[in-house]
């Protein structure tokens, strides 16, 4: 006897949980802001509205006498910096002919496992690639990090990404409706470091990031950076410039995900393919090569009814097969600038 849609669905669901866990490891990105708190979860609505303090209140009046009058001008702070949904899906799909020549439930269930990690595996990958490079011909309404409009920028950057290799203050993209050029004076803009000397990244390089590390955390209103992304080639720099010096986490965070994690001033740092030059080890100009992130500063928003949420299994119609849908409705979202930060030109 063939195994019900509802049985079928049930089991995935429960494994698919387990899958959404051990996948996102993988992540880094994700993987850190979830683990820090930074994963918000809310129910519906038709945009992502923030609060950001971009202006002072009121102002200061000095007591002399006692006798001054005290200013009662005052101004609203806050500004409403606003994110349209992402909402995107992917078909789960088993054949009758797959059915056919894998006899039994557990066949069958393994199948389906096998098929929901395939399509969270490429919907994870996805996100990564749109989120950090900004390049996904198809999440692109999904906001990105890289706002580098250079040449050498992986993806060519977009108007909308959040960290430029501009100077602070001279910034002009668009982050969550609000101009980085209209609040310039209010620092709605990203600490940015330009390695001049990528060949001399022992004194360039690290320069770089102690300078963006102390910038980020003389504007950061809560925390500071705990979160760098480097491309391979920096990654690799850097951790040949430590040598002896060089600082792991305990063995349970490294093993955790399997791969290796470095430690600047307290902050995490992990290889993010998705930055640095792919043409070559060199780079182009502005190539953004690492990313300095305060988990308190930014947010990833998932649809509490579309967090990788996966429906029914129904029967095709038109089709001896039976078919389910993964859905996600994300975005991710700044509720300050000023403590991120934007290393480039690090690739030599």
């Amino acid at each position: 006897m063939a195994i019900q849609n509802d049985i079928l669905s049930s089991t995935a669901r429960a494994r698919s949980k387990k899958a959404l866990d051990n996948l996102f490891q993988t992540v880094p990105l994700l993987d850190h802001i979830k683990k820090a708190g930074g994963v918000e979860i809310i129910n519906g609505g038709q945009r992502i509205t923030r609060a950001a303090i971009l202006a002072e209140h009121s102002n200061i009046t000095q007591l002399a006498t006692g006798y001054e009058a005290v200013s009662s001008s005052v101004a609203d702070v806050l500004r409403s910096p606003e994110y349209e949904w992402c909402d995107f899906v992917a078909p789960i799909v088993i054949t009758k002919k797959e059915e056919l020549s894998n006899r039994g439930e557990n066949a069958v269930i393994s199948i389906a496992d096998s098929r929901m990690k395939s399509v969270i595996g490429m919907l994870k990958r996805e996100w990564e690639l749109q989120t950090i490079r900004g390049s996904s011909t198809v999440l692109t309404e999904l906001g990105s990090l890289n706002g580098v409009n250079g040449t050498g920028a992986p993806g060519g950057g977009n108007a909308s990404g959040w960290l430029e290799e501009l100077a602070f203050g001279t910034q002009g993209n668009t982050v969550g409706g609000l101009s980085k050029t209209t609040y310039a004076s209010s620092n709605w803009q990203n600490q940015t470091f330009d390695v001049a000397a990528a060949s001399n990244f022992a004194g360039d390089g690290l320069n770089g990031m102690a300078e963006l590390m102390l910038q980020t955390q003389i504007y950061a209103p809560e925390g500071s950076v705990d979160l760098i992304l480097a491309s391979p080639t920096s990654y690799r720099l850097y951790k040949n410039t430590l040598q002896a010096q060089e600082r792991y986490m305990p063995k349970e965070t490294v093993l955790d995900a399997g791969r290796l994690a470095l430690a600047y001033n307290g902050a995490l740092m992990y290889v993010e393919n998705n930055l640095g030059s792919p043409s070559s080890a060199a780079g182009g100009a502005d190539t953004p090569s690492m990313m300095f992130l305060n988990s308190k500063s930014m947010k990833v928003v998932f649809d509490s009814d579309a967090n990788f949420s996966m429906t029914d299994f129904e029967h095709k119609s038109g089709y001896a097969a039976r078919e389910a849908h993964m859905f996600v409705r994300t975005q991710i979202v700044a509720d300050h600038l000023a403590s991120l930060g934007l290393l480039v030109n690090a690739e030599a």
